[in-house]
């Protein structure tokens, strides 16, 4: 069975300061719920914080982006090296924003990854449509395409700790959501392309999480699809008791 992943991506947002005021309050409200992996992308100015804040937790911490050269004279970068240094198991690679804001694009997503899986860390691998390209019906073709480029010529054998969240562009940060059944069609069409491009049994394993508008009112319909792995959760995480209970949703009991 793939284990549940619920990642909180908080973008440009929280201070050191506000990062430790929320973990004191968040902490508390998910202890003991170990069926699933909870992780907090911060800003990399809150990373070392966050990391003391959670010791001893079961929540884990995540990078929003990292380059893809082990060092160098790239300013205002961070490398693979540097997070896991600090204690960072995940990372987030080619996040839409990302690509649209800063250039990133599929070859760019490839790089990262080779230079993540190669640093033993968690890749949150982001694919995902615009609004126009659904509605020219292009979704497959975009996303098979992202997929593709994203881990070519990477050995198969490497892949494994690879995530990939689906995360359509037009329901980020707008309030719209893909009804669970269009969320889990999507993510169905993403296994069966990764099992096209590399094998079977590595697309069983993955593990596929929907990112879009995910809130504590959609998320259980959404986690109880049973292609959907968890929820990569932008605006809702960023507040302690609206991301508390989005894990719930995915741990009940």
């Amino acid at each position: 069975m793939r284990k549940l992943l619920i990642a909180a991506n908080w973008k440009m947002y929280k201070t050191p300061t506000e990062a430790q005021s929320f973990l004191r309050t968040f902490l508390p409200l998910v202890k003991g719920r170990p069926r699933g992996e909870i992780v907090i992308c911060p800003p990399a100015v809150d990373l070392a914080v966050v990391l003391h804040s959670t010791r001893g937790s079961e929540v884990m911490v995540g990078a929003q982006n990292m380059y893809f050269e082990e060092e160098g004279a790239f300013t205002g970068e961070i490398s693979a090296s540097m997070l896991v240094d600090l204690g960072v198991s995940h990372v987030i690679i080619g996040h839409s924003e990302r690509r649209q804001y800063f250039g990133e694009t599929d070859d760019t997503v490839n790089q990262k990854l080779v230079t993540a899986l190669k640093h033993h860390m968690v890749p949150i691998v982001c694919v995902g449509e615009r609004e126009e390209q659904r509605a020219s019906g292009m979704t497959e073709e975009v996303i098979c395409r992202q997929i593709s480029r994203a881990i070519h010529q990477i050995d198969t054998a490497k892949l494994h700790p690879m995530v990939i969240a689906y995360e359509p562009i037009w329901a980020i940060g707008t309030g719209k959501t893909a009804t669970p059944a269009i969320a889990a069609e999507a993510h169905l069409m993403i296994r069966s392309e990764v099992a096209r491009l590399v094998g079977r049994p590595i697309a069983d394993a993955l593990r596929i999480l929907y990112g879009g508008s995910v809130k504590p009112e959609n998320a259980e319909a959404l986690l109880s699809q049973p292609e959907i792995d968890g929820a990569l959760v932008g605006g809702a995480s960023l507040d302690p008791h609206s991301f508390a209970a989005i894990v719930k949703a995915g741990n009940p009991g």
